[in-house]
């Protein structure tokens, strides 16, 4: 079975990001196409990179980045989890991605964005020229949050999905698995 790595793109305190994800872990693991792991970039806690060697290379010191790229190795396709920040993307996340060049490479990727009236679409489109130099192919499903506070529940914390957002995470792994397949060739080429 296909990995699919969920990355929560959010290290803020008090973040919407972890339970949206879960959210998504949950739809995705219900859906059965993959199998699914949280990637939660607080937890992998990646310091700004530091690398004195180019990713391209690989020939990574640190033992977290050496970390961070057999993760990313292991995985077949990507969601990531991501608010907008002033009209962009989250710091941690292209920190995360720079940190890496050819673990990236050949992997379908697919977005729950979120955030208020925008739904934190600009910024899926400032990740996703990053993405096309990292080899990764950002598709165009999607799952669009906007104004993502009314969806978490207030007691528990709990994001709420409603029925949009549940055919649109469908559709978006629907298509991550063809993708997916297509791909796989060009990553086991020489």
């Amino acid at each position: 079975m296909p990995q699919l790595g969920v990355i929560v793109a959010s290290t803020r305190t008090g973040r919407a990001g972890l339970p949206i994800a879960n959210w998504f872990v949950e739809t995705a693991t219900k859906d059965g196409t993959f199998e699914v792991r949280l990637l939660d970039l607080k937890e992998i806690d990646l310091p700004m990179l530091e690398e004195p060697n180019h990713p391209r290379l690989g020939n990574y010191t640190s033992p977290r980045t050496r970390e961070w790229s057999a993760l990313v190795s292991a995985m077949d396709a990507f969601v990531f989890v991501t608010p907008e920040y002033n009209h962009g993307c989250s710091p941690a996340l292209l920190n995360a991605l720079d940190h890496l060049f050819a673990e990236w490479q050949y992997k379908p990727a697919g977005f729950v964005s979120y955030g208020g009236i925008s739904a934190g679409t600009r910024s899926v489109q400032m990740i996703r020229p990053v993405l096309t130099i990292l080899k990764l192919v950002s598709i165009p499903e999607v799952v669009n949050i906007p104004f993502f506070s009314q969806h978490v529940d207030k007691q528990s914390g709990q994001f709420m999905g409603t029925e949009a957002h549940e055919k649109a995470a469908a559709l978006m792994l629907a298509e991550l698995l063809r993708w997916n397949g297509a791909l796989a060739v060009l990553r086991t080429s020489p």
